[in-house]
């Protein structure tokens, strides 16, 4: 498959916790994801398995089985006799996904400032949120505080010492990275969050878990609100 030069993309961040080597169907799945959570490939559009194997000169085989990969993240369907298309959830889809991960993040939260390793954790944090504060009213799309927050977000994951939670936080997050972006997508919405990181890292410091875990699910209900909002205004 040909090489390429390009920067970490929002997907390889949130995966970087799974092992360095990848499968075939692996490596074509993380370019795939990339380009839909961009916008390279738009909601509702078909992704040609053949014209994909013909790109990263593979067979079809290994083509199929990353748009499998991609089904289980739910970022594309299969659909009979039409092959794959880029999911475009609904706004009530949305709001599920993002309230279950609201929940699971305050859990994860909460653990953290009540564990013993936050002492390790908050300079490593304090470190991520004063550059969060520094990207967060540069104008723009807001990438690089983007990669921040999916870092910040997969070190808290990790650091919260649960496997089945780890897990399913990194599918929730792969599902709604594209939704985390449309939330993050103006300085104001960036000040806002940058606030709740503080305040999250001020809890975390002091062991509160009931702030840790309050403040954590309002971040991600914030993000929720304005990624719903974004949606509404494409659709109108």
């Amino acid at each position: 498959m040909p090489a390429t030069n390009a920067s970490p993309d929002p997907l390889t961040l949130l995966r970087s916790g799974a092992p360095l080597t990848q499968s075939l169907p692996e490596q074509i799945a993380t370019q795939l994801s990339e380009r839909i959570v961009s916008g390279a490939y738009t909601p509702g559009q078909r992704i040609m398995e053949q014209a994909v194997a013909e790109e990263f000169e593979v067979s079809r085989g290994p083509v199929r089985e990353a748009l499998r990969l991609l089904e289980k993240e739910g970022l594309v369907m299969i659909l009979p006799r039409r092959g794959a298309q880029v999911t475009n959830p609904t706004i009530e889809e949305v709001n599920e996904i993002f309230d279950i991960r609201a929940m699971l993040n305050g859990l994860r939260d909460r653990l953290i400032a009540e564990g013993k390793q936050r002492e390790q954790l908050v300079p490593v944090l304090e470190r991520d949120i004063a550059r969060l504060a520094q990207t967060a009213a540069v104008p723009g799309p807001g990438d690089e505080y983007i990669e921040i927050v999916l870092r910040l977000n997969r070190l808290l994951t990790q650091a919260a010492g649960n496997q089945r939670l780890q897990a399913i936080l990194g599918s929730l997050a792969v599902q709604t990275v594209r939704y985390t972006r449309l939330g993050l997508s103006t300085p104001q919405r960036r000040r806002q969050s940058v606030q709740n990181w503080q305040s999250l890292l001020r809890a975390i410091r002091e062991g509160d878990g009931d702030a840790a875990e309050r403040i954590a699910r309002q971040r991600v209900i914030d993000s929720r609100n304005a990624a719903v909002e974004h949606l509404r205004a494409q659709s109108a």
